[in-house]
């Protein structure tokens, strides 16, 4: 075999290899965002019965971004029916939320990560969050010194790094459990 032909079936190999690997990696994709659809559909099912049992109405919504699935409740009118959902500083929606990964992981032996919102509650919770991380990062910067926030949950807090970065901040998490909250500092 002359080194022109060798370099050639070398050359052949290396671009099935790459062909083999772009495949696989759809396949993953491709696999990745069944996965996630088929959790929304468990969490849907999940969340439609217990609205039934506690003859709730509302509408769920799914949407897959971001690799995470988002499963929302709506009032179909101007009702307070919902409202009990979330509780107060939406503690009911956070056992809701656990309870509905329960149930995914149960039905597909996967860890979901959705995140579960009751008539918008998080959408203007994160508005509030933006809100204490740009009077933490003002204050830190008026006086120097670092700001420890109240505590929240590992999706509140992540809301509150994101927002903190982005101010040119810099944020940890300390604590443990439930009072696991955010320092914000210069550095």
């Amino acid at each position: 075999m002359s080194a022109e032909s060798t370099e050639h079936a070398l050359s052949d190999e290396v671009i099935e290899d790459r062909d083999e690997s772009v495949s696989d990696a759809t396949s993953t994709k491709g696999s990745a965002a069944s996965r996630l659809e088929e959790e929304g559909d468990v969490a849907a099912d999940y969340l439609e019965e217990l609205l039934d049992i506690a003859d709730i109405d509302g509408d769920i919504d799914i949407e897959v971004r971001n690799g995470r699935t988002y499963i929302s409740i709506v009032a179909e009118e101007e009702s307070d029916s919902l409202d009990s959902l979330v509780g107060e500083d939406g503690e009911v929606l956070e056992a809701l939320q656990e309870l509905t990964r329960l149930a995914v992981l149960s039905a597909t032996e996967n860890r979901s990560r959705l995140v579960l919102d009751i008539n918008g509650y998080r959408h203007e919770r994160a508005g509030h969050l933006q809100k204490i991380a740009e009077d933490a990062a003002a204050s830190v910067k008026e006086t120097g010194k670092a700001v420890a926030l109240e505590p929240m949950s590992a999706y509140e807090r992540k809301i509150v790094h994101d927002a903190v970065a982005d101010l040119g901040m810099v944020s940890e998490s300390e604590g443990e459990g439930a009072g696991r909250h955010i320092v914000v500092s210069a550095d």
